[in-house]
């Protein structure tokens, strides 16, 4: 990418490096360095023309995820997306795909040092202060 003096790098990060939760602390901490890593690499490889960002979504239905939850894939989408500002929207992993491809596109060429946070609206909707639905 350095000769090319072009090029993206994508990472994924994770919506547990914005709220605070009872999770890992090991994964937490994981996915703050990612954080780390975006923004000095934003500066280091800007100069080369290098885009970097991250995109940290919130839980999507996985097999992984429904494993370590004990839940059925429905199941662990509606527990997941209760708490999200978009009503009846889940995330799918097709629409991490999509905020993937359009940070990798020219759309994006002026985009660089971002964590994208794609989670519903999660971050904004404290249920100590929420309106009824």
């Amino acid at each position: 990418m350095i000769p090319a003096r072009k090029g993206c790098i994508l990472f994924t990060g994770s919506v547990a490096s914005s709220i605070s939760g009872d999770l890992s602390y090991a994964y937490k901490a994981s996915k703050h360095a990612i954080l780390g890593l975006n923004n000095n690499l934003t500066v280091e490889l800007g100069k080369y023309g290098i885009r970097v960002n991250t995109i940290s979504p919130y839980g999507v239905a996985t097999p992984m995820v429904t494993s370590g939850m004990q839940m059925e894939k429905k199941a662990a989408e509606e527990f997941m997306s209760a708490a999200g500002n978009l009503r009846g929207a889940i995330l799918e992993p097709e629409d991490v795909a999509r905020v993937a491809l359009y940070l990798a596109s020219d759309d994006a060429k002026y985009v660089s040092g971002l964590n994208l946070i794609v989670d519903g609206g999660h971050n904004h909707n404290h249920p100590l202060f929420a309106a009824s639905a």
